[in-house]
């Protein structure tokens, strides 16, 4: 094999200690080992002291990046948040929080970063994709508004070059009156495939497709029906890569349970184009329920180098 695979996530824990940085290392993307003896890789101790919804990133330079939801439930979800979801959309971190590393192993301070001004909601889940025509990168993310008093979550973008200098935020995907939330973006031959969560109309995971990183995005009607098959409004967090014979597995985080049986459910698709992807539990095993992340394909030095560091 030429390629593995570093997952980043969190755990779904009452204790402060799962909302951290946990690494799962995998060297076919089906089978998954746990890190570091089970404890957190990284921990954040800015902003709410707790971090969710990871994505990672290689940038051009040859450099890593994890980037993060700044939320701790557990510390704040009874009290600052009097135990409301609208409470966290509306009032939640701004910030969401940065770590960079030059080999995955040494990383950073934890830095807070910000590119929305008030009359933004929570800054949820980032997402970021390069820009192939500009070279710059997309960090996507979703957020309520002050325009529609905190209702409906769109997708928003900014551009960056150096994380430090942003673009003012744009809308990147909307639907009239219904919450979306969770994107995750890929590029394949050409074109952009976009997987979110609609909250409404389907409550499900939707898959769409653009020539343009930034759209117009048109959804896939065979994704949708394959999604009609599972019960609605029990999966969030889509993630997916590309294994090394070419097709795509899609993770949908499984949170409509019970919190020792959450985590993420398995789908495999010969083609990312047709929207066709099959569930696939039995072939994959995960130690423990991996909660909202993304995979970043490795290369057999740095599987070895993390490998070396964590397992």
């Amino acid at each position: 094999m030429n390629q593995a695979y570093l997952f980043v996530h969190f755990k779904e824990k009452e204790t402060p200690d799962g909302e951290q940085v946990y690494f799962g290392l995998s060297q076919d993307g089906f089978h998954w080992e746990e890190t570091n003896g089970g404890a957190p890789v990284l921990t954040s101790t800015i902003g709410e002291q707790g971090v969710r919804d990871f994505t990672i990133l290689r940038k051009e330079d040859g450099t890593y990046c994890i980037l993060a939801t700044d939320l701790s439930l557990a510390r704040n979800f009874k009290t600052k948040y009097k135990e409301s979801w609208d409470e966290v959309g509306k009032n939640g971190s701004k910030s969401l929080i940065l770590w960079q590393s030059v080999d995955l192993i040494h990383w950073s301070k934890p830095q807070a970063i910000s590119f929305v001004d008030e009359s933004f909601g929570c800054v949820w889940a980032p997402d970021i994709i390069k820009d192939e025509k500009t070279g710059e990168y997309i960090i996507h993310w979703s957020s309520s508004h002050s325009s529609n008093h905190y209702g409906s979550k769109k997708i928003y973008g900014t551009r960056t070059r150096d994380f430090e200098h942003f673009t003012p935020p744009f809308i990147l995907f909307e639907r009239d009156e219904i919450g979306i939330i969770d994107s995750a973006m890929y590029q394949e031959n050409g074109s952009y495939y976009l997987f979110v969560k609609s909250e409404a109309n389907p409550e499900s995971i939707m898959l769409l497709q653009s020539d343009s990183v930034t759209g117009p995005f048109t959804p896939i009607p065979a994704f949708s029906e394959e999604m009609k098959k599972l019960e609605q409004g029990q999966y969030e967090a889509p993630t997916a890569f590309r294994t090394e014979d070419g097709r795509w597995c899609l993770f949908l985080d499984f949170y409509g349970t019970v919190k020792e049986k959450q985590g993420y459910i398995p789908f495999v698709s010969d083609d990312i184009h047709t929207g066709r992807f099959i569930r696939s539990d039995e072939s994959f095993f995960f130690p423990y329920g991996f909660k909202h992340g993304t995979v970043l394909t490795l290369t057999n030095q740095e599987y070895e180098r993390l490998k070396k560091a964590y397992l």
